[in-house]
């Protein structure tokens, strides 16, 4: 048994301009050498919507989050994929990550642009994003003989 006790849990923090801990999770995976001048572009999903651009963010990371991933277990002398459960926050952070990626491979003039159009593809309930969740959960269902390598 361990004696340095268990740690606790991380909290994000909530963004000073919007008090939201999502938009706080996503503005620190986006920023690149400090760089989050484009985030003011979050008003063009208003415009272009007509909806709340917090909504759809909410609406789209929602889509966008796994319940269950596959992670790889040395067993014997082989490996295989394991169908894990994961959490509320470690599956946000999973969604943020493959909006971002997906975004960043779309075609298009600039990465403003490209994540907002990811973001509301996702909150549709299509895009690159929703792929990855819906293969990601495929590989899951795929593997779940191997569950009880937990």
């Amino acid at each position: 048994m361990s004696r340095r006790g268990t740690g606790e849990e991380k909290m994000e923090k909530s963004d000073p301009i919007s008090r939201n801990r999502l938009v706080n999770m996503l503005v620190n995976c986006i920023l690149k050498h400090g760089k989050n001048h484009w985030l003011i572009t979050i008003k063009k999903i208003q415009q272009k919507t007509e909806t709340n651009p917090r909504d759809v963010l909410h609406q789209a990371i929602r889509g966008v989050t796994p319940d269950i991933a596959v992670k790889a277990r040395p067993v014997g002398g082989s490996t295989h994929q394991v169908p894990i459960s994961i959490g509320s926050t470690q599956g946000k952070a999973h969604a943020i990550r493959w909006l971002l990626g997906a975004s960043r491979k779309r075609p298009g003039r600039n990465m403003a642009f490209k994540f907002f159009s990811e973001l509301v593809d996702a909150a549709k309930g299509s895009g690159d994003a929703i792929r990855k969740k819906e293969e990601t959960h495929r590989m899951a269902e795929a593997n779940r003989a191997f569950a009880y390598f937990r």
